[in-house]
Order: C-alpha cells, then structure tokens, then sequence
C-alpha cells in the first residue's frame, strides 16, 4: 500500500507540476486577465506538490517551519486564484468580492500568526481546530463559486468549451474533497492517504483536460458542430442560389461553433444578408461601429461575420474561433460565386430586355413611319404624275397633309435622338432662376396649341426656381401632350417650390392608367389599353420625361387622382 501512496504521489507531482508549465505557457500566450490568474492558480498549485515534498513532515528547524508555513500559505492562496480565473468572464457582486478577500487576507495572517502546526496523529489544540475550520470554509466556499459558475455557463457553451469548463469544475470540487480528506484525518494510515492521492489525481488528470485537452479529444466532442457546419459547407456548394440563401444557410452553424445566441453577415460593403436573433437595425449600427463588448468580428474576403458571444468563448473556444476565420473566408468565396450567379443572370434577363426592346422599337418604328412615308409617297406620285390636273385648293390640301406627316416623323427622330442623348449621359444640366408662371404659360401655349383653353395654371405670381429651362420644358410638354392625347380636359397645371425643391403636377380628367400598366408606364414603348389603337403616339413620352427629371437629380412619378384622372408629378431639386 506504501508503494500506491508513493506511486500516486509520483504522478501528482508530474501532472500538477505540468499543470504549472501549462500555465505559464497559456498566459505567455494569450497575456490577458484570465490566463494570468489561471497561470498563477497552477503555479501554486505546482509549488504545494513541490514545496510538500521537500518539507518533512515534522519540521524542526527553523528553515523547514517556514517552509511548511508558505506550504500552507500556497493552500490558502490557490482557491482564492482559482476563484479569481472562474469570475473575471462574469464579475461578481462586490459584496462577495469583498468578502472573499477580506477571508482570504485574514487567513493568510492567521497561518503565520499560529503558535504551532501540529503532525499527523499529534494532538489538535482548540486554536488550530477553529483555524482549520475556517481555512476548510475559505476553501469549500471558493470551490462551490468556482465550480457552480463554471458548471452554469458551461451548459450554453459549444461542445468543447462547455466539456472544457466543466471539467475544471469537477477537478475544483474533487480537490476540495482531497483537502477536506486530509484535513479531517487525525492520523496517516496508507488506506486514507491511497484514497486522498487517487482523489488529487483525478482532479490533476480533470485539470489537464480541462486546461488543454488533446486535439483527438477536441475533435471527437466538437463531433456535432462539425457535422452540422460540413452539411452547411455542402449546402453553400451546391444548394444556394442567392446570396441572402448562403447567409441564412450558413449563420446558424457558424454560430453554434461558438455558443453565440446572435450573429449576422455582411458583404464587404456592408450590405446585410442574414441575421440571428438580433435586429437588422443594431447589427447595421454594430458593424459601422467595427463591433461591441463581446462582439467577434471576422473578415474575410467577400464576407464579414459578426458574432455575439458569451465572456467564456474567447478563452475557451480559440479553436472553434479559427475554425469560424475559415467558415467565414469559405462564405465570402459563395457569396461571390452567386455574386457572379447574379450578376450572370441579371445581365442575361437585361440582354434578354434588350433585345425584347430592339424588337419592340423596330416593329414600332416600322408601324409609326410606315403610314406617314407611305402617305408622303402617295402624296409626292400625285403631284408629280397629276400635278396640272389637280386645283389649287386640292394642291394646298396635299400640302398641309405632307407637312403634317413629315412634322409627324421628324417628332418620332426627335424623341429617339432624346433617348440616345440620355442614354448616353449626354444631358448638360445648366440651371438657372426661371419665373414659373411665364415659362410653365409659354410651354402650354407651345404643348397644347388650339386646345390651350382647356388647359389651367395655378402657379403663383412670384413663384421662382433654380432649374435647368430646357429640361422643364420637355418634361412639361410632354405631360401636357399625354393629358391631351389620353385624358379629358380640363387639365390642370399646378406648380410650387418648397424646402429648395420644385414640385409640377399635370392632372387630367379622363379614366386615368390602367392598373395593369402602372408598374411599367415609364417604360419605353408603354402605352395604354385602347390608346394603342385609337391614338397616335410611340410609348417613349414618359420614359423621356422620366430620364430628364432623373438627369436633373429629380424625379417623375404617377399619382391617381380622385375621383378620376391621371396625376403625373415631376420634382426637381431647385439650387
């Protein structure tokens, strides 16, 4: 049995001294708070195991007493430290903090101050007996705190860091049975020290895992993360299809890697495409503000990943955090491949648009000249081939017709150069101080010609704005010609500026737009329902109008009017 105590004592003072490297090894590496205590929990640790072993058990000098009172004084010491590690992720209150010093100094004096530290089987004065007592209370209380807290925050933790933490709660809690073993026992008999030795060893084994587990270990607890995050990886490979399906895919195991309840994903221009359990408002503000008290934020090309964890993960979950860089560079290779999906097929919808307008704007163009060339042809073989038979007033007719479908083409060339020209970014905005009235008069006048008395301007005498002329007028003129051409009069012209803005409305009396059509009434060759049949025009007017007030940083939009008509209002920024 002799030889068990000495083997089990062999090996305690291997793994508790390793315990020590360990230690020191982690806080030269990390250097922060957390590792520091825990380095210096180990240290003591490391050093009651070798201070025990060179100090004899009934010391006589007086070097050896001393000796055996910093022994005891490292006993006192390691809970306090090891308290110290379990609440610097979470503070406690500053009663307990108080409290747990202020026991922790007075035992400290006390072990010092005691007259006389009795051996094994030596009779246990009423002064030690109170103080062993209060140094097993020190202990036990610090212990409880350590391994509760550890214990609690453990069950939200990943699979690695919660097995982790809770390891060092269990070791914390069988030591404090070893301690209360030998403290409780009046003698040294080999049975009580075998079960006391293989108590500290298991905790010392307990210790070891928990501080520094294997990588095989590590990998067979992180086991279901991992299976969870290759079926995401899978799924970013070969199922996702927008950019927002990689993000929701992929923020759920990401997350669950560390523990982390909130999370969201970025592209690197800080578009958002996913979030967990967070508002789309705090995570915009968050990564604007490169992150928060325990807010992880990685990345990556393509792809940034925030990620809410808790005060233990830092410390406990460093691999799982490398393995999030690497989750979080694999999402911006996906998000830029459906990027480039994206990107794909919208240009293959706009070549598709394209095309589907190339063929609209032929058909149109051929359906549009064809009746005035064909009448213009006509027209141009009579008067050639029967010019002297015709009157004069026949000659005048044949005129006017062909000045009316020559007027008629040169409108259509004029409104495809429009377009060409604004296609082109080709719009010279020159803004200047325009009187409202008189010009808004003048392009009613121009625009409505004979009908012009169906036509009303509600604009202030004095009403002014800083605008480019020319583009009011197109825009103006072409809302006016559409009220005319598909409304019923009257129309009414109304214009104010506001807060440096101009705001021109254009409201008709007649049935208004066809639902249907609303969505696409700016778009080019647009017209509507019957008015395609029974009204002359070519579906660019509004488009035009539109593109002018955008080229002047403004805006055409369409408003229904009660209880009937089409409202059509232009604003333009007035500098």
């Amino acid at each position: 049995m002799h030889d068990v105590v000495t083997a089990f004592g062999i090996l305690n003072s291997i793994i508790f001294g390793a315990l020590a490297v360990l230690g020191a090894r982690r806080w030269r590496g990390r250097r922060d708070v957390a590792a520091g205590w825990l380095a210096l929990s180990f240290l003591t640790l490391g050093l009651i195991v070798t201070v025990g072993r060179l100090v004899p058990a009934q010391p006589e000098e007086a070097l050896a007493k001393v000796g055996q009172r910093f022994d005891i004084e490292l006993l006192v010491l390691f809970p306090y430290f090891l308290y110290r590690f379990a609440t610097v992720f979470v503070p406690p209150g500053r009663r307990l903090q108080q409290v747990v010093t202020a026991l922790t100094f007075s035992l400290s004096i006390w072990t010092f101050a005691l007259p006389h530290i009795p051996a094994a089987g030596e009779h246990r004065s009423a002064a030690f007996v109170v103080y062993l007592v209060a140094f097993l209370v020190h202990w036990t209380l610090l212990s409880i705190v350590v391994a509760s807290r550890l214990g609690r925050a453990g069950r939200d933790q990943p699979s690695v860091a919660s097995k982790r933490m809770r390891l060092l709660a269990f070791a914390a809690g069988a030591l404090t049975i070893a301690i209360i073993g030998v403290a409780l026992s009046s003698n040294s008999s080999n049975g009580e020290q075998t079960v006391v030795q293989a108590i500290a060893f298991v905790s010392g084994v307990a210790f070891l895992l928990g501080l520094d587990p294997p990588q095989i270990l590590r990998a067979y607890w992180r086991l279901p993360e991992q299976q969870r995050l290759q079926e995401a990886i899978r799924g970013l490979m070969t199922l996702a299809t927008s950019r927002s399906e990689v993000a929701q895919r992929v923020l759920g195991p990401a997350a669950a890697l560390v523990g982390a309840r909130r999370a969201a994903i970025f592209d690197a221009e800080g578009t958002l495409f996913a979030t967990l359990g967070v508002s789309p408002e705090l995570a915009r503000e968050l990564f604007s503000s490169d992150g928060g008290v325990d807010v992880v934020r990685i990345e990556q090309a393509g792809a940034v990943l925030l990620v809410w964890t808790s005060p233990y993960a830092p410390f406990f979950g460093e691999d799982e955090l490398r393995a999030l860089h690497t989750m979080a560079a694999m999402t911006g290779v996906a998000l830029d491949r459906v990027r480039l999906f994206e990107q794909e097929h919208e240009s293959r919808l706009a070549l598709e648009h394209a095309n589907q307008v190339m063929v609209n704007f032929v058909a149109l163009a051929a359906h549009e000249l064809r009746t005035p060339v064909t009448t213009v042809h006509g027209f141009v073989q009579t008067l050639n081939h029967l010019g002297s038979r015709l009157e004069e007033e026949q000659k005048v007719e044949i005129r006017v017709a062909l000045e009316q479908q020559t007027a008629r083409m040169a409108g259509l060339v004029e409104q495809l150069l429009d377009l060409s020209r604004l296609d082109a970014d080709a719009i010279d905005v020159r803004p200047q101080k325009v009187a409202l009235r008189e010009q808004l008069a003048e392009v009613v006048a121009l625009a409505a010609g004979a009908r012009a008395p169906e036509v009303a301007l509600e604009v202030p005498l004095s009403a002014e704005a800083v605008v480019d002329p020319a583009i009011l007028d197109h825009i103006v003129t072409n809302l006016v010609t559409n009220a005319l051409r598909y409304g019923r009069a009257p129309i009414l012209v109304k214009a104010t500026v506001l807060e440096a803005r101009l705001r021109v409305s254009v409201e008709d009396s007649g049935p208004g737009v066809a639902r249907e059509i609303e969505e696409t009434l700016f778009e080019r060759f647009t017209r509507a329902g019957v008015a395609r049949d029974r009204v002359a025009g070519t579906g660019l007017g509004l488009a035009i109008a539109q593109a002018y007030a955008h080229a002047h940083r403004g805006d055409l939009r369409y408003e229904r009017s009660q209880p009937g008509g089409a409202c059509f209002v232009v604003e333009l920024p007035s500098v």
